[in-house]
């Protein structure tokens, strides 16, 4: 074999081992928590009063800030309404209030005042995924992000979500919180 020929049945090694390692890489679906218990109902977990307490992480993952929310759900006729009210550590105040409505195929359409167009959860077990792209205040301006939320229910009481920011598909931020049911559903 010439030297030429063996470079050239390394490099096919080598990006063929590549190709492999980055299918391990890939992010669980929703439907791998389909067998997880609580299940995860948006309208009966998001009813009536709950607390919220969280970090955001810069895209090092140094933590940058932290915040304290309330958060009020209310649905009817099959559609959610959920007013958030967002204090960080600075004194910073945000609102946000999203629309959730059914569609035909189960899922629900989210829509907020500070999201472009809007995202569609997807729900197995314990689990709820939803994509869509926020409008976050940056310095005198503001930012669009595309974020991927992922919801856990771990049980009656308690979702940790975990969403990763990114922006032109670069990871910008990251945010852990911890929501807690704090009065059943009026």
């Amino acid at each position: 074999m010439t030297l030429l020929a063996v470079r050239i049945v390394w490099f096919k090694g080598v990006v063929f081992a590549s190709f492999i390692g980055l299918l391990g890489c890939s992010s669980p679906t929703v439907s791998d928590y389909a067998n997880n218990t609580p299940e995860f109902s948006l309208a009966q977990f998001f009813s009536g009063h709950l607390t919220a307490q969280g970090i955001l992480k810069n895209r090092s993952g140094k933590v940058i800030r932290y915040f304290n929310a309330d958060l009020h759900g209310e649905w009817v006729d099959g559609v959610g309404t959920l007013k958030e009210d967002f204090v960080f550590d600075d004194g910073e105040k945000q609102q946000r209030t999203w629309t959730m409505t059914p569609n035909e195929n189960g899922q629900y359409i989210a829509t907020a005042n500070d999201v472009i167009g809007y995202g569609v959860t997807h729900q197995s077990g314990n689990a709820l995924f939803m994509n869509y792209v926020l409008r976050v205040p940056y310095n005198d301006d503001s930012l669009d992000v595309s974020v991927d939320d992922r919801m856990y229910r771990v049980n009656e009481n308690v979702v940790i979500n975990e969403s990763t920011l990114s922006k032109f598909g670069f990871e910008v931020g990251y945010l852990t919180l911890v929501i807690t049911k704090v009065t059943a559903p009026e």
